[in-house]
C-alpha cells in the first residue's frame, strides 16, 4: 500500500495555514518541515508523515484525495474546518451510498482547487 504521498502548490504559506488548521480535526498534524532544493516542503502524519505538501508550483490535472476520518463527526468537523480555512465546498457531508451504505463524506477544494475529501466508513 500507499506509505506517503506528496503534491506541489503554488501557494506554500497559504497550503501550510489551510492544512494546519483542516488537518487537526483527523488527527493529523505537521510533523515535519524544511528545505529541498526546489524550497519548503511540509510532512503531515499520525505519527509519521505520510502527506506532504512542497512549495513549486500548482500540480496540473484534477486530484483527488481522500483522508479517512473516525467517525462521522470528525467528517463535521473536517468540511467545517476547510470551509473556515479558506477552502470552496464540493460537497457537503452526507452518506454516498452509491459507494456504498455506510460511506460519510465531505468534500472540499483546497486553495489550489484539489479535491480534499473526509470520509467515514463505520455505521453511525
Amino acid at each position: 500500500m500507499i506509505d506517503h504521498f506528496g503534491l506541489s502548490v503554488a501557494d506554500y504559506e497559504t497550503s501550510k495555514a489551510f492544512y494546519d488548521k483542516v488537518l487537526p480535526v483527523l488527527g493529523y498534524t505537521r510533523l515535519a518541515e524544511f528545505e529541498i532544493p526546489r524550497g519548503k516542503i511540509a510532512g503531515y502524519g499520525d505519527g509519521k508523515p505520510d502527506f506532504w505538501i512542497e512549495a513549486g508550483g500548482r500540480c496540473s490535472g484534477k486530484l483527488h484525495i481522500a483522508f479517512a476520518a473516525k467517525s462521522r463527526a470528525d467528517v463535521d468537523a473536517f468540511h467545517a474546518a476547510a470551509l473556515a480555512a479558506g477552502g470552496r465546498d464540493n460537497g457537503a457531508p452526507g452518506v454516498r451510498e452509491i459507494y456504498h451504505p455506510h460511506y460519510y463524506g465531505a468534500f472540499v477544494f483546497d486553495p489550489d482547487g484539489h479535491n480534499i475529501e473526509a470520509v467515514c466508513h463505520a455505521p453511525e
